[in-house]
Order: C-alpha cells, then sequence, then structure tokens
C-alpha cells in the first residue's frame, strides 16, 4: 500500500477518534462535488479534498461523473454517494441495455462496497432544457440503468433517479397550485410512474437566488435568504411560508400529487447562492451568499420538513464545493464554490475553524457573523483540532 494511502486511512480514523472523543455535535449535510475547472486538487492529491469533507461532517456527496480518483480516495468511509451519468450517455443507454450493464460494471461495481454508491443520477436537467429529443430518451435510459442493476444485484443498494431545474413547472405560486409544464407531461407521468415502482426520489435544483436576481426589485431579499419577514400565506391552504425554498419544494410536491402519486420523496440536489456576479447579477455578494448558506445549515440541522410536508425532513445537497472558473455562461456560474481551490472559504458559514492551513475571514470579506451550530461544551476543544490539528494533516497530504 502505498505512503499517502496508509497516511490517508490513518488520517480518516483519527477523523473519526476525533470527532467521537470530543462527543461534538456536527452538522451533518451534502455536498455537490463539480469539477468543471483546472486549477482543483490534483487526482493524486484528491484524498486533501476528501480530508476536508471528513473535517466538515459533510455525510453525502454528489458527483457530476463517476470519478474513480474521488470513489477510491472515499474507500472505507461513511460517505455516501451521488454519482452521475452524463446527458452524453442517454441516446446509447436508451437503444442498448448492454451498455447500461457495461457502465455500472465500469463505474459502480469496483468500488462496492468499501465506497457507498446509493445512487445513479441518469442525466442532468434534461427536461429543462431544448432538446426535444434527449427529453425522449430520458426515461428508457433509466430503466435501463435500473434493469441492469437487478441484473447485477445491485438494485437493492443503489437508486435510480434523474435531476431536474425547476423550469419544469409550469406554475408554483401558490405552492399548491404548483403543476408541471403542459409540454412535458408526457415524459414527466412515466417518470414518475417509474419513481412510484422503484422507491426512487425525485430530484429537483432550486436556487431562490434565480428569482431575486430576475425581479429583484419585487422579490423580497429576507423570503429568499430564510431572514425575518412576513412571509406569505397560501390563500388555498392556509399555509404560510418564511422563505422562498419551502415554497419552491411544496409546489413540486403539489404538481406531483396532481398527476397522481403521494408516495415520491423531493429532495433538494442542488441550492446554493452564488457570491459574485455580472453588473445585472443583482445580489450575487459574498455577505449574501454566506447569509443564504449559513441559515441554510441551520434549516438542515432543525431537520424539519416544508409547510405542507412537515413531517417529512428535506434532504438538501448544497452547491458547490469549490468554485469552478471553466464553467460557461456568467460570472456567477463560476462563484458557487464555499472554497476557493487552494482550501481557502470564500465566505465565513460558521464551521468551527477553517479548512486545513486556513485561519481568518478570507481577503475582502470581513465582518462576516459567526454562527455557531453545535450547542455542545466540547466544541472548543473541536476547533482546537481544526485550527492546530488539521493544518498538520494538510501539510502532509500536500507533501505526496
Amino acid at each position: 500500500m502505498a505512503t499517502s494511502t496508509v497516511l490517508f486511512t490513518i488520517i480518516l480514523l483519527f477523523l473519526g477518534l476525533s470527532d467521537s472523543t470530543l462527543q461534538v455535535q456536527s452538522l451533518s449535510f451534502g455536498i455537490n462535488y463539480g469539477q468543471i475547472a483546472n486549477n482543483l486538487p490534483s487526482p493524486s492529491r484528491v484524498a486533501r479534498v476528501a480530508v476536508l469533507l471528513q473535517s466538515l461532517n459533510v455525510s453525502r456527496v454528489k458527483l457530476y461523473d463517476a470519478d474513480p480518483n474521488v470513489l477510491q480516495a472515499f474507500s472505507n468511509s461513511d460517505v455516501d454517494f451521488i454519482i452521475g451519468l452524463g446527458n452524453e450517455y442517454l441516446q446509447s443507454m436508451s437503444t442498448d441495455p448492454l451498455t447500461a450493464q457495461s457502465w455500472i460494471q465500469q463505474n459502480v461495481q469496483p468500488y462496492l462496497p468499501q465506497t457507498k454508491i446509493t445512487c445513479i443520477n441518469v442525466g442532468n436537467e434534461v427536461l429543462g432544457g431544448n432538446d426535444t429529443q434527449l427529453w425522449s430518451y430520458l426515461l428508457p435510459a433509466m430503466q435501463s440503468v435500473y434493469r441492469a442493476l437487478v441484473d447485477l444485484g445491485l438494485s437493492k443498494q443503489v437508486a435510480v433517479t434523474t435531476a431536474h431545474s425547476l423550469t419544469i413547472l409550469g406554475n408554483s405560486y401558490p405552492p399548491s397550485a404548483g403543476s408541471f409544464r403542459q409540454d412535458l407531461t408526457q415524459y414527466i407521468q412515466p417518470i414518475l410512474s417509474f419513481h412510484s415502482q422503484v422507491n426512487s426520489p425525485f430530484l429537483i435544483n432550486a436556487y431562490p437566488y434565480f428569482a431575486y436576481k430576475a425581479s429583484p426589485s419585487e422579490v423580497s431579499l429576507d423570503y429568499v435568504l430564510f431572514q425575518p419577514n412576513p412571509g406569505m400565506d397560501d390563500s388555498v391552504t392556509n399555509l404560510h411560508y418564511d422563505n422562498m425554498l419551502d415554497a419552491q419544494i411544496d409546489a413540486v410536491y403539489s404538481a406531483i400529487k396532481a398527476m397522481g402519486y403521494s408516495d415520491i420523496e423531493v429532495r433538494i440536489s442542488e441550492t446554493g447562492w452564488p457570491s459574485k456576479g455580472d453588473a445585472n447579477e443583482a445580489g450575487a455578494t459574498p455577505e449574501n451568499a454566506g447569509i443564504y448558506n449559513g441559515n441554510l445549515m441551520r434549516k438542515i440541522e432543525e431537520n424539519r420538513g416544508t409547510p405542507a410536508m412537515p413531517k417529512v425532513p428535506v434532504d438538501i445537497y448544497v452547491f458547490t464545493l469549490f468554485n469552478e472558473d471553466l464553467k460557461p455562461g456568467p460570472t456567477s456560474e463560476r462563484n458557487y464554490g464555499l472554497y476557493y481551490p487552494d482550501g481557502t472559504p470564500v465566505y465565513d458559514i460558521g464551521f468551527q475553524g477553517n479548512l486545513p492551513g486556513v485561519q481568518g475571514n478570507p481577503p475582502g470579506v470581513q465582518g462576516l457573523p459567526q454562527q455557531t451550530f453545535s450547542a455542545d461544551s466540547n466544541v472548543n476543544a473541536m476547533s482546537i483540532f481544526n485550527f492546530l490539528i488539521l493544518p498538520i494533516v494538510y501539510l502532509l497530504l500536500c507533501a505526496y
């Protein structure tokens, strides 16, 4: 076994031991790990990312591919993975079941059970795009992947789903009137039937930021940032909403219910806020990003559902781990990361201590409030661990 692998294994064990010894009640959440960049940690040093996520107590990671370096780095960890099967595979997957089986044999089986791959995300925001031919490939590709999992004896441990953008909704206000676009119903209806039959979640990428950016003079900033505000009442259900994300989730539940399904769980596969944008991208600042994601963490910690589904805690994946400098589109697209590629936090959202080797607020971000999520009396000990031990760990890993 390589020296760096041994070191990484020891570090993971030490992190787990430290958490149990200090009895710190840490926040557990999911995060997207995108890699459309040329300045992220190299494959040989991807273990740094694994240690980073372990230090933050991230329990779930969503990839946009099946990067073998990442999956190998998280071997024997307690992190659940959603891996991605890109849109470019949909046509071949839909027409040739053996292609799906081969993909799983190459990208899933070699890492099980050491790496906890629990879900395959087939395509991303397909129905929200303009490629109508791709729409017709989506469900057959999902079915092919599922049948391959059944044939390989993996369907009980690996779910199959796809992630949608909120543009699949034709109406979202009030939440109780949520409905899918008419031009998509012929595609969504059988997809919902598939979810119901195989008991897999319905993933939605929900960004209150987009609503604010589109109408900053009409949409309350406090409402989209989870800040104190009057909120809104659904005149049909009389339910009160004090933040837009809850309203968006319930609009999706309403749309699903309107198509005859009440047994499908909605999960948030992406949500976040950019720390930088173009002149016409209102609200894209590190301050607002820190407030949004900080309050989002509080919401995750509360483990509550939405007004319409109070007993179903919302499973949320934050977007995203790092800024990605090669993403196309407006400036905001490259600035959703919680961290810069070198491990420096883009802004403070209240984690106890910064990433390994980093202390204090990043340049240009001053005076953001420290938000604490744990009430445990040993939290100071965890801070010492983060500030003193993790920097040494980070430097050791950088040497390999």
